[in-house]
């Protein structure tokens, strides 16, 4: 049985190194976000852990279990079960649904924009297993952040209009960066453990800035349209520490006490600037008059968090708050060239996290419907920029089912489903206009597996102890 573990081990293994590539291709090549508010810093930050975390809000810093990998917090990979591991891997697909008033010259409301996109990926791949008797090990890759936007504007001057004709500003980008996580938990004692995780960030970020004159009405002399594309190339080590503990822990029930602290710092990514000028009169080819390389001042934050989370055989639930110290560790305001016209801010942020999850009768050998799970959760914050002085305010339902595979197995299938919302009522200035901040909707669907190997068993629920 041993030798038979290691194979499956290894075969494992070599998943994960085969599907990287695919994931970093995902990545980088597809937009995983659709939103003007991922135009700055590192984009839209991706909720962590697998589906059934996500199901229920995305709580997973006090989750102890041995039918789930918990990447959110080091200290769990120490409840790993000897000779087993834990694979899991998952995929989503988003459908997102902006809206944004729009204002005439006067300032009054006019009339309401509305765009739609669709877009799958790979949210996470991970792998658990035990190190020695209390000790435990993670390995993970997920999304971190992500950017995809396109917009334009048209220049509003009368000026303008009159000597030259319509003057068009446009923005677009996409791109994002993976976490690759290898977390490393121990139990100091039956019912306390620590842990520790490093943290690779790296990834693409492109974004694009374009001023284009489409119909030259009048004047003379030469009016040059403008390119300009700004390519981040991130690729940085931070790390996390985390610890649980078990107030209670026996064979009928759990409740888990976790915390874990992030360091933040910079990224210091490489970022690849080009200018490109075309002569839109003699349609001259485009020359380009900038072509250097500079360090971005992106940083990611202090995070500090507490959860706590509880489970028997029928039902779980869990509450986690987690601050993110964005302001004070970035200086103010946003560094990037589409920030010029409008003040962009960073902030602190506040998130609360809360789930619940029922199994009515996992052993039920005549009802399927028994045995399956379902969760429900929510999720309310703020999000890490301002935007002329304005918050931005986030929330999310979730909710989710899992498919145990077979009767006495942790091994399932789980279905997520998750409605988001990223919303202000205010208004801005930008180019001499008033601009509404745009509403996001999205809905999001999840599909994750879990497989889950035992030299003896499959278990859904081990007390953590010694033998």
């Amino acid at each position: 049985m041993q030798r038979g573990f290691k194979i499956i081990l290894s075969s494992i293994v070599a998943l994960i190194v085969v599907l990287l590539p695919l994931e970093a291709e995902a990545q980088t090549s597809s937009i995983n976000a659709y939103s003007p508010y991922s135009m700055y810093g590192p984009g839209e930050l991706l909720t962590p852990g697998n589906v059934q975390m996500r199901s229920m809000g995305g709580v997973g810093i006090g989750l102890r279990a041995t039918n789930q990998i918990n990447t959110q917090n080091p200290a769990a990979a120490s409840i790993m079960p000897r000779k087993s591991f834990l694979f899991d891997v998952s995929v989503d697909g988003t459908h997102y649904r902006n809206n944004q008033m729009k204002f005439d010259a006067s300032g009054a409301e006019s009339h309401k924009a509305k765009t739609a996109y669709n877009t799958a990926n790979i949210h996470n791949i991970s792998l658990a297993f035990p190190l020695a008797k209390g000790l435990g090990a993670t390995v993970s890759v997920a999304p971190y952040s992500s950017v995809g936007y396109k917009m334009q504007i048209t220049d509003q001057n009368n000026d303008n209009w009159a000597d030259i004709g319509r003057v068009v500003y446009g923005y677009s980008g996409e791109g994002d960066i993976t976490e690759v996580k290898v977390a490393v938990g121990w139990a100091i004692h039956s019912n306390f453990s620590i842990g520790i995780a490093a943290k690779y960030f790296w990834g693409n970020i492109d974004r694009t800035y374009t001023t284009s004159i489409p119909n030259v009405v009048t004047g003379e002399g030469n009016f040059a349209s403008t390119k300009g594309t700004e390519r981040s190339l991130i690729n940085n080590f931070k790390l996390q520490a985390g610890l649980q503990w078990n107030i209670i822990a026996n064979d009928k029930r759990m409740l888990t006490l976790g915390a874990t602290y992030d360091m933040g710092g910079k990224l210091n990514p490489k970022v690849q600037h080009y200018v490109y000028t075309d002569n839109t009169i003699n349609s001259i080819q485009g020359t380009p008059v900038r072509n250097d390389i500079s360090t971005l001042e992106l940083r990611v934050p202090h995070e500090f968090g507490v959860g706590v989370y509880y489970l028997n055989r029928m039902l779980a639930f869990g509450v986690d708050y987690k601050y993110s110290a964005w302001g004070s560790n970035n200086n103010g305001y946003v560094e990037n060239a589409n920030s010029k016209d409008v003040a962009v801010a960073y902030t602190n942020t506040h998130t609360i996290k809360a789930g619940f999850e029922i199994t009515p009768k996992r052993t039920d050998v005549r009802n399927y419907l028994n045995r399956m799970t379902y969760r429900v959760g929510a999720r309310l914050g703020n999000y890490y920029q301002t935007f002329a002085g304005e918050r931005i305010n986030q929330m999310a339902v979730t909710a989710g089912i899992g498919f145990p595979v077979k009767l006495w197995g942790a091994s399932s299938i789980n279905l997520g489903f998750e409605y988001g919302r990223m919303s202000s009522h205010a208004a801005t200035q930008l180019k001499g206009m008033k601009v509404g901040l745009v509403t996001q909707n999205y809905y999001k669907l999840s599909l994750g597996f879990t497989l889950f190997s035992h030299d003896t068993a499959d278990y859904w629920f081990v007390r953590q102890k010694f033998d």
